[in-house]
């Protein structure tokens, strides 16, 4: 079991220079993108950054949330209800009403099977592949204490305690 915390994160301006991110962990291989966990807020209406051969996952962590709308695509992103979407299609928030909403993002490669993004709270979850826990308040994974905003990465099973719940990204393929 790996313990990530915010002295672990980096900042970085996003792609198309309208905001920045703070990624949580990332891995690459032969020079290119498998996985990227990050935050970010979302505080205006405006174009995502295109992410060829990606595809995403956000959840809204706080804030009312917004919609993403492109070619062939409408999703509403309201508070921790993960969403999937490409990211080599131009997508736009909109509907932020000026108000900021802080997010959760999963790129993967395409070539990967679609990792399953859920909210989890006092669950059991079973082992395989690896599972990236991201902590939405203080609680324990395996009786370990971890703090809000951190991220655990274990191969193992998970189980979870405590008030808040964690934000659970099972990934294959790495």
């Amino acid at each position: 079991m790996r313990h990530l915390t915010a002295s672990d994160y980096t900042r970085q301006p996003w792609k198309n220079g309208r905001g920045t991110t703070t990624e949580l962990w990332r891995l690459d291989r032969d020079g290119q993108l498998l996985v990227r966990l990050s935050r970010a807020a979302v505080v205006e209406d405006g174009p995502f950054s295109l992410f060829p051969g990606i595809e995403r996952n956000l959840t809204v962590l706080s804030g009312p949330g917004f919609r993403l709308t492109g070619p062939e695509l409408n999703l509403r992103c309201d508070p921790l209800v993960p969403v999937a979407f490409p990211g080599d299609v131009e997508v736009t928030a909109t509907e932020t009403n000026g108000q900021q909403s802080d997010d959760f993002n999963v790129m993967t490669a395409r070539r990967l099977p679609r990792p399953q993004v859920i909210v989890a709270q006092n669950d059991s979850l079973p082992g395989g592949g690896t599972l990236a826990l991201y902590a939405l308040g203080p609680c324990l994974v395996n009786g370990s204490a971890i703090n809000r905003d951190d991220l655990i990465l274990t191969e193992g099973p998970a189980r979870l305690q405590g008030d808040w719940p964690v934000i659970a990204v099972r990934l294959h393929g790495l």
